[in-house]
């Protein structure tokens, strides 16, 4: 599984990343706390997951994750399609979180990824 990405991302409500910068962690959104671990996206998955998880909603903010320093606690499962998704079974650390923006879309829609520096 050494081909795994490194960074996911978590899209979060402008409230909740509020809190996550206020906090310095991110306990859930009511789906994560439901299921028991924290939903994120490769990438390649962001802007599906955006479309079927948040369509029609406004200010939206993605973190892009790193997932380095989770260990035991980051765990890829099935779920869309068969696809791999990362699974965080605990909180979201602001110290974890490499960059992070407002939602915004390319011209073709798909989800721009925040970007460090």
């Amino acid at each position: 599984m050494n081909d795994l990405p490194t960074t996911a991302y978590k899209v979060l409500t402008a409230e909740q990343m509020a809190a996550l910068e206020r906090d310095g962690t991110f306990p859930g959104a009511p789906v994560d706390l439901s299921d028991g671990y924290l939903h994120m996206s490769t990438a390649a998955q962001l802007t599906e997951t955006v479309d079927k998880h948040f369509a029609g909603q406004s200010d939206l903010h993605v973190a892009a994750v790193d997932l380095g320093s989770f260990g035991d606690s980051l765990k890829w499962e099935e779920s869309r399609g068969g696809q791999l998704f990362p699974h965080l079974y605990g909180p979201l650390l602001l110290e974890t979180v490499i960059a992070y923006s407002p939602l915004e879309r390319d011209e073709d829609g798909t989800v721009r990824l925040p970007v460090t520096g």
